[in-house]
């Protein structure tokens, strides 16, 4: 199958809720988003909204962070797991438990674990004694040089046990993990292990799944990755043909790529629809679109995040956030401006919360005549509002945005919302 550019565009977005516009709402809407996602990275920087809470926002409408709170930790719909703090359907947990597992006996945590088997039974003991339990709990015992996962041993014995699926989170607490052992937070009917094989071969399908269109290299490149145990060339190479001979996936050519992609083959019928120039079934939005209200995507967005802008939207995007200042060739916080199917600029917001003002400290666009565009001056503008109540922001500060007419408009325009400065 061979398709467009702008229908391969659209699947990526359409395939993660993006476009043409929210179509989940409220609590039951964020779990369906959720599904839909496959993996969400969280992140706990707070400037003007959390990542994770952000990629939300930007796909369901009415979107509270209490929501995720109350699917990862209260309802234990989802869990979240790292390495890279990722959200997960908790009934997926069997399967992801291999990989878990692995990570925490490979040699870093491994050689951990065996070092400090004292502090590792000692953090199993406190738990069934008093959990739930977060680092804060463990008050004494020894002290480490600083360390990027805690500066106590009995914090990093924490976060191995949670590494390995042996404790999970409980809550969160400002972000910081409150444990309990996984029999306490995870319904019985998946606690269970799968088989390696077929873990393995679910991971494949789910990363596949996340990603919408990935090249055989991509495929190879993630696969040790996603098992957390060395795949060589030809092994990834052999998963890959298998999977496309048992029917699971399809090969698509796109337009100005030289290499092959692949796609899950129940998702090939929304690139055939997309292509014939039909809405996939399930993508109507609720009411606003892209083109009506601009969105800014959140900085670990899976459509733009990880090198994704360049090949797809023709976008350079990095975050910045921890890089130098003298380093950073935009700004701290800057979020991509998807409108339409495109991206078409930046903006680096800010949250003032002593003074509930969402700050705009930078805006750039790729192209001069997008800022004199009547209708992307009223999407951005509506995106503004959007983001503004999101927020809680009592009124939005826009002080930066150029051109001088684009301001002026966003400046009445928010105004007549109720969100003008003073």
């Amino acid at each position: 199958m061979d398709v467009s550019a702008t229908t391969a565009r659209r699947y990526l977005l359409g395939r993660q809720g993006l476009w043409p516009g929210r179509r989940w709402a409220g609590r039951r809407g964020t779990a369906r988003a959720l599904h839909a996602i496959e993996l969400l990275q969280m992140d706990p920087l707070n400037i003007v909204a959390r990542s994770h809470d952000l990629a939300l926002h930007s796909r369901v409408r009415d979107y509270r962070p209490e929501y995720l709170d109350e699917l990862l930790y209260k309802k234990h719909e989802f869990f979240d797991a790292g390495g890279t703090l990722e959200a997960r359907p908790m009934r997926e947990l069997p399967y992801w438990q291999v990989p878990m597992r692995r990570r925490a006996a490979a040699r870093r945590w491994g050689a951990f674990a065996a070092q400090h088997a004292d502090e590792m039974e000692a953090a199993r003991a406190a738990l069934r004694e008093r959990g739930p339990l977060g680092n804060r709990d463990f008050n004494d015992g020894p002290r480490i040089a600083n360390n990027y996962r805690g500066r106590k041993l009995s914090a990093l014995a924490l976060y191995c046990l949670w590494l390995s699926g042996e404790v999970m989170t409980h809550h969160r607490q400002n972000f910081e993990r409150v444990y309990d052992l996984r029999e306490n937070v995870v319904p019985r009917e998946h606690d269970w292990v799968a088989p390696e094989a077929e873990a393995e071969q679910f991971l494949m399908r789910k990363w596949l799944a996340h990603q919408g269109l990935a090249t055989a290299r991509e495929w190879q490149r993630t696969a040790q990755w996603m098992v957390e145990r060395p795949v060589s060339r030809d092994e990834a190479r052999r998963w890959l043909d298998e999977a496309l001979a048992a029917g699971d996936l399809a090969e698509v050519g796109v337009e100005g790529h030289a290499e092959l992609y692949y796609v899950l083959k129940p998702d090939a019928r929304s690139l055939k629809a997309l292509e014939a120039g039909r809405l996939p079934r399930g993508w109507q939005p609720l009411d606003t679109t892209s083109e009506t209200e601009a969105v800014f995507l959140a900085p670990l967005d899976i459509v733009s995040a990880r090198g994704r802008a360049k090949p797809w939207f023709n976008f350079d995007y990095i975050w910045e956030v921890y890089k130098p200042a003298s380093q950073r060739r935009w700004g701290y916080y800057v979020l991509p401006i998807l409108w339409g199917d495109r991206l078409v600029g930046r903006l680096d917001p800010r949250l003032d919360r002593s003074s509930g003002t969402l700050a705009i400290d930078g805006f750039w666009l790729e192209a001069r005549e997008t800022g004199r565009d009547e209708a992307f001056a009223a999407a951005l503008a509506r995106g503004l509002a959007s983001l503004a109540r999101f927020v809680e922001a009592k009124r939005v500060d826009v002080a930066a945005v150029s051109p001088p007419r684009l301001r002026a408009y966003l400046k009445a325009e928010l105004k007549g919302v109720g969100l003008g400065r003073g």
